[in-house]
C-alpha cells in the first residue's frame, strides 16, 4: 500500500508539473515613469519599489526614466514617452492651462521642501529685506512659486527697475558661494546641504522656507493624462502602480540606509555620494508624512491652497482661473481597494 500511495503521489505531481509547464505565467504590464530630476533619494520610493519587487508583485514591469536639466516631464508624457510623471503642481497646472491635460493622481510630498537660502552677511532678516537684492531662481517651471511669493510681497521682478533682481539660477549653489546673489533657491533635502558640504556653516546662512511663509505649493506629485484616465485598464494599471509606489515610499522611510544603497545602485552617473543621499533621504522622509488617507493622498484643501497662491499674482498670475478636473482620486481610491 505504501508503494502504491507513493506511485499515486508521484503521478499527481507529474501531472501538476505538466499542467504548470503548459500554462504560461501572465505577462507583467509595462509602465513608464518619468522623474522630474536625476536619480537621487528625492525619488527613493520608486527605486525601492522596483528593487524590492513591489512592482513585480503587482504585475507591473516599471521602467523608471531619470530626469535632468534638459528633460521636461510634461513634454515627455505629452509626446507619449511616459505613462505617468513626477512634477510640481505649479508647473503641472501651468502646463494644463497651456493645453497639456495633466491630472494629479497621487500627491506623494505632503509638504514643500523649497526655500530661499541667503548669506547672513547680506543682512536679510525678513522677506521685506529681499527688495533691492539679487535672488537666484530656478526656471523651467520651478519659478512659479517664487513669482507668486514676490507678487504677494508686492515686489516687481521684471522691467527696467525691478524691486528684486532675478538671477536665472542653474541647478547648483555657485551664485551664493561666489556672492553673485544674496539668496538662492534651495531644497531642504538637496542644495542647502550642498552649501554645507561646500564649507559654509549653518550660522552663516539665513533660510526662508516657503512652508513657513504661507506660500508653499505642492511639489512631487504623480500625474497622468486625461486620455490615460479615460481608459479603465490604464486606471487599473495606475492603481497598481500607486499602491506599489506607496509601499516603496513607506519602506524607504523606515529603512533609510537600505533605501540610500538602492538609490546609489541605480545612479549610473556615479555622481551621487552616500553622505549627501543619506541626508536627502532623512529630509525627504519628512515631506511624505501626513497623507490623511495614506501615502499619496491629495487633500483637496491643499490643492485649493496651491491654486489660490498661483492665482494671487496681481499682474502676472501663474494661472488665470481655477482649473477643473486637474486632480482625481479615482486612481488612489482604486489602489486602496486592491
Amino acid at each position: 500500500m505504501k508503494t502504491l500511495a507513493s506511485a499515486v503521489l508521484l503521478a499527481a505531481t507529474a501531472l501538476t508539473g505538466l499542467a504548470g509547464w503548459g500554462t504560461p505565467a501572465a505577462a507583467a504590464e509595462p509602465l513608464t515613469l518619468q522623474l522630474k530630476w536625476v536619480t537621487q533619494a528625492q525619488f527613493a520610493g520608486y527605486y525601492v519599489a522596483a528593487a524590492k519587487g513591489f512592482y513585480k508583485d503587482a504585475g507591473l514591469d516599471v521602467t523608471i526614466k531619470a530626469g535632468g536639466p534638459d528633460i521636461n516631464p510634461t513634454q515627455v508624457i505629452a509626446a507619449g514617452g511616459a505613462d505617468v510623471i513626477v512634477d510640481w503642481m505649479p508647473s503641472a497646472l501651468a502646463s494644463r492651462e497651456k493645453g497639456v491635460p495633466l491630472v494629479n493622481i497621487a500627491q506623494v510630498f505632503q509638504k514643500s521642501g523649497m526655500m530661499l537660502t541667503c548669506r547672513k552677511d547680506a543682512n536679510i532678516k525678513d522677506p521685506k529685506d529681499f527688495k533691492g537684492n539679487t535672488l537666484g531662481v530656478w526656471f523651467s517651471g520651478n519659478e512659479y512659486p517664487f513669482l507668486s511669493w514676490m507678487s504677494k510681497l508686492g515686489y516687481s521682478t521684471s522691467g527696467s527697475s525691478p524691486d528684486v533682481k532675478v538671477l536665472k539660477q542653474g541647478f547648483n549653489v555657485d551664485p551664493l558661494l561666489q556672492k553673485q546673489a544674496a539668496c538662492i533657491s534651495t531644497m531642504t533635502y538637496n542644495e542647502y546641504w550642498q552649501l554645507i558640504e561646500a564649507g559654509m556653516k549653518a550660522d552663516e546662512l539665513t533660510i526662508f522656507k516657503y512652508q513657513d511663509q504661507g506660500v508653499a505649493t505642492l511639489e512631487d506629485g504623480l500625474y497622468a493624462t486625461e486620455k490615460g484616465l479615460s481608459d479603465p485598464k490604464m486606471v487599473e494599471k495606475l492603481a497598481k502602480f500607486v499602491k506599489a509606489s506607496a509601499k516603496g515610499w513607506d519602506y524607504a522611510a523606515k529603512n533609510q540606509a537600505e533605501a540610500v544603497k538602492i538609490v546609489l545602485e541605480n545612479d549610473t552617473t556615479g555622481a551621487q555620494t552616500e553622505e549627501h543621499q543619506t541626508t536627502m533621504m532623512q529630509e525627504v522622509a519628512k515631506l511624505i508624512e501626513g497623507g490623511a488617507k495614506g501615502t499619496g493622498y491629495l487633500d483637496p484643501a491643499d490643492f485649493d491652497r496651491t491654486v489660490g497662491i498661483l492665482m494671487s499674482g496681481a499682474s502676472t498670475p501663474v494661472i488665470s482661473k481655477k482649473p477643473e478636473g486637474a486632480y482625481s482620486h479615482a486612481v488612489f481610491d482604486a489602489a486602496a481597494k486592491l
